[in-house]
Formats: structure tokens, sequence, C-alpha cells
């Protein structure tokens, strides 16, 4: 399609259902009040000239562009900043305005470089087109008087350059960083024709930008434009498609000359997001054709053997073979799956058809289960579903957030400037987490309370708030005795007012206040609308189901469920971990969350699928290693994931994959588990395929294809392959004929098609006959289950303890810049940011271990060891260290251990008994890791002229 135009009506629409009436150029319309009229103007198609204003910023009044006349008033003033009223006649056409805006404009153009012809933005600035709308055909003013036409430009970003000479000071950019990104990091330094923006008086990577892109994108000359564009050009067509990074699930405009994408603008329309964007979905898309990309299958016998090339053919039929084999000799269950959360819906849902339907077994596993299993079972034991209850539009409504466990700023940075927003507009926030995060104290935003408990006790301090609630009255009585289960609240209360759970008998356990903490309640159960967002900090733990049925206790005793503002909010790690759970791709649970055991559920499927499928629940991960060791597990074909950097107690994940017969990799890249890897078939980037991702809110986005697979196949059309190698009837056209069969088979889809997200742009499940348009918040009247459940939530101090051996904790996490194992982020620029994984440790505990700032350390636990670089930082408390596990060298999962989370075997990644010491070499481990490296990722590649 060509290159999109969304609708900007210069300043923000206001929303309510009363309006006022007004005529603008012989036309009435009608709007809310506080509406511009330069906004009432732009919904009657009257397009009035500006440049300082745009949509996504508030009114700032400042190029004088847009002045209108209104009949009874003095003077011309800015359509932008003038409040529309009832009965108010306005003129946007007139000798007058059209003489003034060409003065204006002659002022602009005398300070601006003539080189439109050659400049990056040719026929893409506002300038430029709003020079052309005022009629401006020739500059009375010289340029040999003062003038800032040999400004220097700013190329230190990765990304964009900041030409200043450009530049009309118009704060677009300064005001996008402020409102939308909420950084601050930009300003306006000097007064009157001195006036200039400036990253704070330093250059742009030196600076306090995080690189968002609001900022580019808010400028309406070339003044900051994305290096691509200034190198390759303008782009020449658009697809809207969803971003394959974090959880928030940020609709972008994929901008192509050709096959190459030139940029990624985020899509104003995009109900995720709202034009804004993140340094990784708005710039980090290189790595989609990065020079590591493996583009032919490869085979070998051994993983000693270097890696041949093939073709898809010979692949998918050694694939097959191998299977078969290993099943005749070892048996139906002796082979599995894992599935991707980074895949789309459509191809998760197929690996679990080829697993449930092909393999005859049910040993599917995911990456999802080991970040957010306990988000599933926790809330559909308290609340009847397994998601998250609101949208992310519900923030802007609250009064006061709880943020658990998560790092919002960091890993879900476009969530995180709304909610900074709403903070900047007044309300309150508790911060329960061990480290000191940006959400602490930022510029204009400051928690009320920061609750910095012990690692692993999260569900003692979340008893703490009940049992403040409970014993000091403050229990939202009307909605528990209408909405929960009477009974079951009374011995819930009884629970938690029982002494030892009170913020004071806790305190030695979890190092919190216990006053901090019981204003922190007070705080949460009379502020109004309260949220509660968490992330992996509160399901990575031994407790981790525990600890989310706990936060679901909470809301619910105050009555903070069911409507704007409120609710009990994962933070989804992954672009499609929602989507991941509700596929089927846990090895107990079909697409819905229907146990393999019931009858009714299997029989829909086997109707469908024509085969009988095992009512016994499959194998997880950890248990796919075990029996690998064991002698019994023996083929494993992975979808895009990488288990020997990402999940824990990595020597014994390593174990199991060397002992396997038949690994099946496919991926964009040779990663670290393809070193055990038998056959290799290359994977398909989100830009390469179609399909949809579910974000945190339950959102479904529809992923379109840019540009075709560089390997020759989608993902989707992979496993399709692989099940017809082995015999196994798979037919389908294309990704929305997959959905429909996911509709056809899962009540809460039931009213979900591409056609259906095309016309609305995207859908929140559930979306069936009775919410045709999807459901943006849950249990508005009642829960899914109907009366809502209260758990006791016994806390259990974790397996893992400090002793004299490894006396400090080490709690892990994400950085801005990189995502998740790093395999995407780590081949692009972003690298600029984070060169390494970075070990944070306390000043006391640093001077107690004589370490500094920048020396190298060895982590190590009964797990293992690893070496890194040490940062001393007082983000941390004394007695907890933290690091992140991007980069594969580091090998963070070598020292974490096998403890898990009691219902779903989540691991506990965010809690290891740890000792610091200074070193100067890497670890065994390391060393031995790097030689195999060389080894295990061989290549023999066929000459040129014997290609296929």
């Amino acid at each position: 399609m060509p290159l999109m135009q969304e609708l900007d009506t210069g300043t923000p629409i206001r929303t309510g259902a009363a309006t006022v009436t007004l005529t603008i150029d012989g036309r009435k319309v009608s709007v809310p009040p506080g509406t511009s009229v330069m906004a009432a103007a732009a919904l009657i198609d009257v397009s009035v000239p500006k440049l300082c204003a745009t949509g996504s910023l508030e009114a700032f009044g400042s190029c004088r562009l847009c002045l209108v006349e209104i009949d009874g008033r003095k003077g011309t003033p800015a359509s932008c900043t003038t409040p529309a009223e009832a009965g108010m006649v306005v003129h946007t056409k007139t000798l007058r305005l059209e003489k003034l805006r060409r003065g204006v404009m002659e002022l602009y153009i005398s300070d601006h470089p003539l080189d439109c012809l050659t400049c990056s933005a040719n026929g893409d600035c506002e300038l430029q087109t709003q020079a052309g709308n005022v009629g401006l055909r020739d500059v009375r003013y010289g340029y040999d008087g003062a003038n800032h036409l040999k400004a220097p430009v700013d190329a230190s970003n990765p990304y964009f350059t900041f030409e200043s000479s450009k530049c009309i000071v118009c704060s677009r950019c300064v005001r996008a960083c402020a409102e939308v990104q909420g950084t601050f990091a930009l300003t306006i330094l000097g007064r009157g024709f001195e006036s200039k923006v400036s990253p704070g008086g330093v250059d742009f990577l030196s600076s306090e930008c995080v690189s968002c892109g609001a900022c580019v994108e808010a400028c309406p000359t070339a003044t900051l434009n994305e290096k691509p564009v200034i190198d390759k050009g303008t782009p020449e067509r658009t697809v809207v498609t969803t971003c394959a990074y974090c959880g928030v699930g940020c609709a972008f405009k994929a901008e192509l000359k050709g096959d190459e994408v030139l940029r990624m603008v985020p899509l104003k329309a995009g109900k995720a997001n709202e034009g804004h964007s993140c340094v990784k979905g708005r710039f980090a898309y290189g790595y989609a054709t990065h020079k590591d990309r493996v583009l032919k299958p490869m085979i070998r016998k051994r993983i000693e053997d270097p890696w041949r090339e093939v073709s898809w053919d010979e692949a998918l039929a050694a694939a097959a073979s191998e299977f078969k084999r290993i099943q005749t000799r070892y048996g139906r269950d002796s082979v599995g799956a894992i599935s991707s959360s980074r895949c789309t819906n459509e191809e998760v849902f197929l690996v679990q058809k080829l697993v449930r339907m092909g393999f005859g077994n049910n040993n599917i596993d995911t990456c999802a289960r080991v970040c957010h299993s306990p988000t599933g079972f926790g809330l559909s034991r308290t609340y009847g579903t397994s998601a998250g209850t609101q949208d992310f539009r519900s923030v802007d409504h609250s009064d006061v957030v709880i943020v658990i466990g998560a790092n919002p700023t960091d890993a879900h940075p476009v969530f995180a400037s709304r909610l900074k927003r709403r903070l900047r507009e007044g309300a309150r926030l508790i911060v329960i987490d061990p480290r000191r995060i940006d959400l602490v104290r930022s510029p204009h935003v400051e928690a009320d309370y920061h609750l910095a408990l012990r690692p692993g006790t999260n569900v003692a301090v979340l008893n703490a708030l009940a049992h403040v609630v409970v014993t000091e009255g403050l229990v939202n009585e009307a909605f528990v005795r209408e909405r929960c289960d009477a009974a079951n609240f009374e011995s819930w209360a009884r629970f938690v007012a029982e002494d030892h759970h009170s913020p004071e008998a806790v305190a030695a356990a979890t190092g919190v206040d216990p006053q901090e903490l019981r204003r922190a309640a007070r705080l949460y159960a009379t502020g109004g609308n309260g949220a509660i967002y968490y992330g992996l900090g509160v399901t990575e733990h031994a407790q981790g189901s525990t600890a989310v049925m706990a936060i679901a206790n909470l809301a619910m005793a105050t009555g903070n469920i069911g409507r704007d503002g409120v609710g009990v909010n994962p933070l989804r790690g992954q672009n499609n971990v929602q989507g991941s759970c509700d596929m089927g791709s846990f090895p107990h649970e079909f697409s819905g969350y229907r146990h393999v055991s019931d009858d009714a559920t299997r029989e829909t499927f086997e109707r469908m699928w024509g085969v009988p499928l095992s009512n016994e629940p499959g194998l997880r991960i950890p248990n796919m290693m075990d029996e690998a060791i064991d002698g019994s597990f023996k083929g494993l074909y992975i979808q895009g994931e990488d288990i020997a950097q990402s999940d824990p107690d990595t020597k014994h994940i390593t174990a199991g994959l060397r002992a396997m017969e038949c690994v099946i990799v496919q991926d964009l890249f040779l990663n670290e588990t393809a070193r055990y890897g038998h056959i290799f078939l290359p994977g398909a980037s989100f830009l390469e395929k179609d399909g949809t991702f579910t974000n945190a809110e339950r959102r479904l986005g529809r992923v379109r294809k840019a540009i075709e697979p560089l390997a020759g196949k989608a993902d989707w059309e992979t496993t399709i392959a692989l099940a017809n190698a082995m015999g196994l009837p798979m037919s389908y056209s294309h990704p929305s004929e997959i959905m429909d069969e996911v509709a056809a088979t899962t009540p809460t889809f039931r009213g979900v098609s591409y056609a259906r997200l095309d016309e609305l742009g995207s859908i929140q499940w559930p979306c069936n006959d009775q919410a045709p348009a999807g459901t943006p918040i849950m249990h508005v009247e009642r829960f899914v289950r109907g009366k809502g459940q209260f758990m006791l939530t016994e806390y259990v101090a974790t397996e893992e303890r400090v002793g004299p051996r490894f006396p400090l904790l080490l709690t892990t996490g994400r950085i801005l810049s990189q995502y998740n194992v790093g395999a995407q982020t780590r081949r692009t620029a972003n690298m600029t940011w984070h060169e390494e994984d970075i070990l944070e440790i306390h000043p006391f505990d640093a001077e107690q271990r004589g370490v500094r700032d920048g020396d190298l350390v060895a982590l190590q636990s009964r797990s293992g060891e690893i070496a890194l670089r040490a940062m001393v930082s007082e983000r941390m408390q004394p007695g907890v260290v933290y690091t992140t596990f991007h980069h594969a060298v580091t090998g963070a999962n070598v020292v974490t251990t096998d403890n898990s989370d009691w219902a779903t075997n989540c691991p506990e990644y965010k809690v290891t008994a740890v000792q610091v010491r200074r070193t100067n070499h890497l670890s065994d481990w390391q060393a031995r890791d790097q030689e195999e490296a060389i080894t295990l990722r061989r290549v023999e590649r066929a000459p040129a002229d014997a290609a296929e």
C-alpha cells in the first residue's frame, strides 16, 4: 500500500457527552467542551496551517501560522490554543490571514537552508508543505545577516541525526520528550534569536535521551531524521504491523523502499501505543536482515560435526525420518516440542497441533511457562480466567498504582510513559521491588512509598498489606458481599488477620519498615481507583503462583476490579507470551486453557483433526531434560526458543540436549541451543510473515508481511511442511485459515477473524457472540468463574537461603536497550548502550570485597560460576546484587538454580544465593563455552556453483 496519512487534528480531541456547536467557514460542527478550534476544524476537513501543533501534544501556540478570525473578537488568535465555544463563528481563510501567514513563513524560511531538492525530508517536510499552503513564493529578507545556517550536525545517536541548522524552534520535540515519553531530556537553551533545542547541553548520545523516537516523530522538518532515510531517501510504501518485542504490542507502520525497511513509525491509531514507541520497536529492526541470518536448512549427524547446508526437502525428510525412528524405538512419548512466544498465535497453535495430532502425546511446552505461568494459574483460581483484567488506557483513570516486581521503564517503556503521565497528573505510586527502579524517583515522578523487600518475600509483604486492610476495617464490604463467595472471604479474612501476617511480624523476613507498609496499604485501600501492575519479579519465584493469588485477593478485598482505573495487570515479557498461553502451548491444556483430561474439549479437537488425542498431560521442559538424561526422551523440535541461554541451570539444560538423538532448531540465527542441534530449519522475522500477536492486555494485533521470507518459508509454512513430511495432513493457504480453526475450537476466540481484525484494528478477547467487539475490561458485573474466590496464601520461605558460603542474593532483570536473550537486539546498534551484562552491587558489599566500579568479578552459586564486570550502585540494597541475561557470553543462567514455582514449575530466576569476589579471568565454564562455540557452530557451505 502507499504511504499512510493519519488524521492529525493539531491538538488532542477532548472527550465527553456534552458538546458545543460552532461555525467554521460556514459549516457547523459540534465538539466536546475544551476542544480547540483547530481540532474542530480538522473534524470537518478544514485544514488550518500549523507548525508547532500536533494531535499528540498539548497546544503551544508559538508558530503563529494557525491564526484565525472570530466574529466579535479583536485580533487573530491561534486556533490551537483557542477553545471552541457555543455559537462561535470562525473564519480560517481571509485575505488578512493569508498575508499574516505568508509573513510568518517568510521569517522562518529566511533562516532555513534552501536545499529542499536535496534534503532528506523533501516531500515529507511540514515546513515545505506549509510554505506552499500559505503561498510563499519569494523571501525578501537576505541571508547575509545573523543566521543559524552553519550550525553543527549532531550524528552521535546511532539511529538519527540532529541537524540544528534546519530547526525552527517549534518545541515539538521538547514537548514530545516531556509529554509523551516523560524523560524531559530536551530543552530550549537561550532566548530570542539565540534560542535553540538542546539535549541538556551535550550531544544526544551523552544525554538522558532514551531514543524512543518521539522527538523524531514530532519534528516537522529534517532537523531530526532517521539515518536510513537520509542515506536511502524517503519510503515508497507502508505496511501496518505489530512490534515483535515486549508484551505492550505496539502497532507500527513499516515504511519501505522496495524491499528495504527504512523506518518503523508508531501508528497513532494503534490502541496499545497510540503513536508512541521505544528504542527497540522504533529502531532495532536491523536484525531481520543481519548477516548472521541463516537462510538455508542444515543438518549433521553428530553435534561435533560441522553443519552441512541442504535443501528444504532434504532437511524436512531427515527430520521426519528421525522422529519416526525415535518413536518406533523408544515409544510415543520419546519426542516433543517447544513453541516460541516470539512467533505468531497461528504458528504456536500449529506446533501444539503437530505434537498432539502427529506425535500422539502432549509433550508441548513454551517459554511462556518459564515467565508467566503463575499468572495463568493464580488468576484462573481466583477470577476464572488466565489473563490481566484491563486495557492499557485504564491507567489514565487510576488514582493509586502499585508496581510490584516490574520495571516498566526498561521492560515495557511505552506503557511506562503512559503511567508516568498519569503520575504527573496526580496519581499516587507504591513501588514494591528489591531494587530502586527509575519509577521510585525520576523527572517529575516520585513514588509515595518504595517497599524495598528482600527477594523471595513477595507473599509475606502482600499478606501484610491484606492484614492491614482487614484489621483496620478497610475492606470494601459492599463489593465483597455482591461479587465474592462470602464463606470463602470470611475464611481468608480470618487467615490474613492472624498476628503472624502483620507488618511487624514479617519485618524481619522482608526488611520492610512496618509503618511504611501500613501507610502503603491504607493508601491503596482508600485512595480511589487502585491498580496493580506486576511482572516477572512476582511470577519467577518458588511462590510465584501464591503471590499472584495474593495480589488477586488484595484487589477483591478493596473492590478494585471490574471498572476503569483498577484491576490486576500482568506485564508480559515478550510480544506473544499471552498468545502462546492462549493457543494451548502448555502440556496440560488445549487452547483457551482447557485441560487435556476434559472429554468435551478433547472431542471437539478429535472431530476437527480426525485422530484420537491423549488425555494425559505431557512433559514440561525440565521434565524433558530429566528424561533425556535418563535415556527415555530422545527428540525435540524447538521453534524460536533458545533454552540453552534463557532457561535456568544451564548445565542441566545442555546435558539434556546433549543426551538427545535429534534436536531440531528452527530460528533466525545459530543460537546457543543450535550448538546441540542436528537439524536447523531457518526461521522468519516478523517482517516476513502474516499472523497475530496477543499482548499483555489480551489484545490481538495483526502482523502483516512486509517482505518475502528471506529463507523461502514463514514459520507457519515450515511447521506445515514438517507435518506433511511426517505423513500428517496439514493444509492451510494463509494464516487466516489457522485463526479460523482457533475460533471454531476455542470459545473465547469465537468472534475473531482477520476480517474482524482489519475492521476494528485490534480485538481484546473474549470476543464472541456476547462481546462481538472484544472485551477491554474483564469481570465488570461478575467474575468469569461466578463468585470471586479468595485463596489462602501462606508465606513459605524459599529453599534458596543465604549463608556463610553464599551470603548475597542475586536477582535478575532487563535493561531498556536489550531484549530477552539478546538474539535480536545484540545484532543492532542498541549495543551502543549495553555491550555486556553488568553486576550491580551496593557500595557496602563492594567495599567488603574490595570491589571497585568496573572490576571483573566472579559470581558464584551452588550451580556454577561466571565472571562479569561490577557496577557499584546505590540502586541495590545491601545483601542483594543484580544482573541482566542479554549476552550469551555472560551465561547468567549458569548460576541460577533448578528451584521453581510449586504449581507451574516456573523457574525461580529472582532468588539465587551467591558470593562475589574480584577475579582477573573468565570462569572455567565461560572459557570452555567459548571454545565449544567455535566447534559446535562450524558450517560447511557448498561452493557457489553447486548451490540450488
